[in-house]
């Protein structure tokens, strides 16, 4: 009681997370994404191209601070990290609303792009199973503001017990081991998700195996990723027809999802999470995967691995209210800034993991600047 507020609300904190941002997505990075997408400025600005871009991933970092809180945050850290000789002038909202205009949302994803690729260490368990380097795809929906350009561009549904806001399907392709995402796609509420997933086979690789649930599963999607030479382990309706054509010595069974599309597929108990026995009347759970040896990855180790799904399904929760808070919504009223805002908030995502990577913190402790992985 007592205390006066500080007017600088600079931390030593916001320092280092600049010194982050400036590691992971150093500037020549930040400005060959620039010229990429063709925001290099033709004459000099108070707000220039890649201040802008950090300002942006700043907004992410600093998600319940103001517009100008952020940017005396990003003047500060900036300061700090690239050693700027003396404090520069805090521009108004409205120009830092016309910069992020400026600049929308095709530099963030380039940056997104050029960045972001698979961090799990062998070493550390949960990121690989065997030989193979874990990898998952998650979804979710997030809230927008209710502005009439949101409505129209993304539509919405409606809300038990609140009211109806737009919404974005969001789908992304993430590392098990580090958390890290990938990749990613956007979409309407109308979408269906099978449909939206289909760009992320641009990212799936031989050596990955590729970790699913049911609302993914269809036959045209599973045979995109299974052309990638990826390996896939997906969840699937208990009561799907799948004809035995012969059994494993694990108690798995081959079959097929189409006359040119052979599975094995694994039975198991939801009461033990186990391969083997299902007790009468249960409802067995049931996985298909594209590795038909069973010595290579027997029923029950693939049960657990599995498993790690659960565990990555709640990420984009991290979006919509670790860093708005609960009920919270993204800032921007416009369909370019909900898409540039969004691929701020997946960079700094990545950022944070790349830092947990880089100092040994195990994400996963049961079985969780470069170019994409070629």
């Amino acid at each position: 009681m007592g205390a006066a507020r500080s007017v600088d609300d600079r931390r030593w904190p916001d320092f280092i997370s600049f010194g982050l941002l400036t590691r992971v997505f150093p500037p020549d990075v930040v400005d060959a994404a620039l010229v990429e997408c063709g925001r290099v400025e033709r004459r000099d600005r108070l707000l220039p191209a890649r201040f802008v871009v950090y300002y942006v991933l700043s907004l992410a970092l600093f998600a319940p601070c103001s517009y100008e809180q952020v940017m005396r945050k990003v003047m500060a850290g900036l300061g700090w990290a690239l050693g700027w000789p003396h404090q520069r002038v805090v521009p108004t909202k409205a120009a830092l609303f016309q910069a992020r205009k400026r600049l929308g949302p095709e530099p963030l994803r380039v940056l997104f792009d050029k960045v972001a690729v698979p961090l799990a260490d062998p070493r550390v368990p949960g990121g690989f199973y065997r030989s193979w380097r874990l990898m998952s795809i998650d979804g979710r929906t997030l809230e927008l503001p209710g502005s009439e350009t949101n409505v129209e561009q993304f539509g919405f549904a409606s809300a038990v017990g609140g009211p109806a806001l737009p919404r974005l399907r969001v789908i992304g392709l993430i590392e098990c081991g580090s958390r890290a995402v990938i990749d990613v796609a956007f979409g309407t509420c109308g979408q269906d998700e099978p449909t939206l997933t289909e760009p992320l086979v641009r990212s799936l690789r031989p050596g990955m195996l590729l970790l699913a649930d049911q609302a993914q599963l269809c036959e045209r999607l599973w045979d995109l990723c299974r052309s990638s030479g990826a390996d896939l382990l997906w969840r699937t309706a208990s009561d799907a027809a799948l004809p035995v054509e012969k059994w494993c010595s694990d108690g798995s069974f081959e079959s097929r999802i189409s006359p040119g599309t052979p599975v094995r597929v694994i039975e198991y108990s939801r009461a033990t999470s186990g391969a083997g026995t299902v007790h009468s009347g249960e409802r067995p759970g049931r996985l298909l995967t594209t590795i038909t040896d069973p010595a290579a990855a027997p029923a029950d180790e693939l049960v657990g691995v599995h498993a790690q799904q659960r565990d990555v399904e709640t990420l984009f929760g991290v979006l919509a209210t670790h860093r708005r808070g609960a009920g919270g919504v993204l800032r921007s009223k416009s369909p370019d800034g909900v898409i540039q805002e969004l691929y701020s908030y997946l960079c700094v995502h990545y950022a944070v993991r790349s830092m947990m990577q880089w100092n040994g913190v195990p994400v996963l402790v049961t079985g969780d600047t470069a170019r994409r992985v070629k």
